[in-house]
């Protein structure tokens, strides 16, 4: 017998499915506090949740014979991921439950924005007439601009067509033709804020992404252009927001989703008659929340009586014995996939995606390292809608050709990974490999070598090599009081082109990249988060 917790509300569908299975014993137990929550969570096998539970490390350090986390939704910035990993538990999501419903109300809250729906309604309530107070903007052969092009924002696109809207879309890990495909032109995340009327954000919420739309963003918009946000909160800056609502630089934006929910309601924003917004009602339809908590409970019963994991967050679906000598490596493929899609930050649609597998590795079923580095290269953009299951068929629908190699030989190392990308005919290369049993390690950059941890803050420079950069760089941090933990060089040759790897202790902001990159003899330099 499987004791199975559910400690967030759950459509009575889901709850139905697992309590039926003969080799369940299920507690229906939501609103816990997380305190009555550490008290018990040690009696149970799997717990199923949705949003308002929160597993944190200190509640999973109870969690001795948890075994699984299901999460009735996308989103798992609920769950402490490396804690849940370290313990052997699997997370599992429904990535796929709720996206039309989300889609869906985006559309809505357009037609609501551009038609001062909401104002008019709380007008003619308060007993007014003011027809030409709430003039509106048709949609007709408008241009929309949607920020994000996975399954939520192509319906987005499909709908808007329908709607006879011109439709242009951002996106750095879809090609050109896919997205045409989709029947939306993509173009630089630059052009698009410059060309649309309407802006619609469907990205999750990653270091790349947070603050994304703010005061500097908003400047390169339409005068007039509209916002709206049904993704996740903190992707746009509400106080930017607010002052350029106030401004009319933007002349209406709808938010489902806010930094802190529920927000405060003091905030500027909420005093702006241009705004409209919802306590966070994407997911909120009937079918929608049917869908992801029988999506779940099935995946909970495929996983603790079969075996079968899908939808997993956090591992790949092999087998246990393979699973133990693959891991280091898989790990290490999943950090170098997010390393090299953050060096290409800047390039929009990678076409082209190389691995090659040297030395020992390459005597197994690569299989699951492949998914991993996959994962990697698209989780920086789409978040928690990629896992070890999808991540082929996502690369696979947005364009991206995967091209794997194999060789016994050894090439600088026993075992070693390259993995290389091609974007806008740029091609970028790093290489890993593990020292030991489990010391996973950067060791090159293109076509320079290093040696790295390939963890926490990073900051990667390309400079010349001259006196006094590596010193103006410290000296820089330091005046920051930012510590620097680790530092790796690599050089062409002397004087010439040269890289440097840092490790820092604390998150560098966009300003203190700017004043890195004005320092003397710096080309660029770049913000990696592992």
């Amino acid at each position: 017998m499987f004791k199975i917790l559910v400690s967030d509300k759950l459509a009575e569908q889901g709850l139905e499915i697992l309590e039926k299975e003969p080799q369940f014993e299920v507690d229906y137990k939501p609103g816990m506090s997380k305190e009555e929550l550490m008290e018990i969570i040690g009696n149970y096998d799997a717990i199923v949740i949705r949003s308002a539970t929160k597993l944190p490390r200190e509640v999973l350090e109870k969690a001795n014979k948890l075994k699984a986390i299901g999460r009735a939704g996308i989103g798992v910035d609920n769950v402490d991921i490396d804690a849940a990993t370290e313990k052997g538990i699997v997370v599992m999501n429904t990535p796929h439950g709720n996206t039309i419903t989300t889609a869906e109300h985006t559309i809505a809250m357009m037609m609501s924005l551009t038609r001062n729906i909401p104002q008019a309604t709380a007008s003619m309530k308060s007993g007014k007439w003011e027809k030409s107070k709430f003039m509106g903007t048709e949609i007709f052969n408008k241009t929309l601009g949607i920020l994000g092009l996975g399954n939520i924002g192509t319906i987005v696109a499909d709908r808007a067509r329908g709607l006879k809207m011109k439709v242009i879309g951002y996106d750095p890990y879809i090609s050109e033709e896919t997205a045409l495909k989709k029947g939306i032109k993509l173009v630089s995340f630059d052009e698009l804020l410059a060309e649309s009327d309407f802006i619609t954000i469907h990205t999750p919420l990653t270091n790349s992404t947070k603050n994304l739309i703010n005061k500097d963003t908003i400047a390169k918009m339409k005068d007039g252009v509209r916002i709206i946000c049904c993704a996740r909160g903190g992707i746009v800056n509400e106080d930017d927001l607010a002052e350029a609502l106030q401004s009319g630089k933007v002349k209406g934006a709808a938010l489902d989703v806010f930094a802190k929910e529920p927000p405060d309601f003091d905030h500027p924003l909420f005093k702006c008659d241009n705004f409209i917004c919802t306590p966070h009602l994407g997911a909120s339809t009937k079918e929608a929340q049917i869908n992801v908590a029988i999506a779940i409970a099935e995946q909970m019963i495929d996983f603790l009586t079969k075996g079968i994991i899908r939808n997993a967050i956090n591992v790949p679906s092999v087998s246990a014995e393979i699973l133990k000598n693959l891991s280091p490596y898989i790990t290490l493929g999943e950090k170098l996939g997010a390393f090299i899609t953050q060096m290409c930050a800047d390039k929009c649609g990678f076409t082209d995606v190389f691995i090659d597998y040297y030395g020992q590795i390459a005597k197994y079923d690569v299989t699951p390292i492949t998914l991993s580095i996959l994962k990697g290269l698209l989780t920086p953009m789409l978040g928690d809608n990629v896992n070890f299951v999808n991540a082929q068929y996502i690369a696979r629908d947005r364009g991206i050709k995967l091209h794997e190699s194999k060789s016994e030989a050894e090439k600088n190392y026993s075992s070693s990974i390259v993995v290389s990308t091609i974007s806008n005919g740029s091609k970028i290369k790093i290489e890993g490999t593990v020292f030991g049993k489990e010391e996973i390690r950067l060791v090159g950059i293109n076509d320079f070598r290093v040696e790295a941890e390939p963890k926490g803050h990073l900051i990667l420079i390309h400079n010349y090599d001259k006196p006094g950069v590596i010193g103006n760089i410290g000296t820089l941090l330091g005046k920051h009081n930012i510590n620097i933990g680790n530092m790796q060089f690599g050089r062409e040759s002397k004087g010439g082109m040269a890289i440097s790897l840092l490790e820092v202790d604390e998150k560098i902001t966009p300003e203190i990249l700017e004043e890195i990159k004005k320092l003397p003899n710096i080309v660029n330099a770049q913000l990696i988060e592992l």
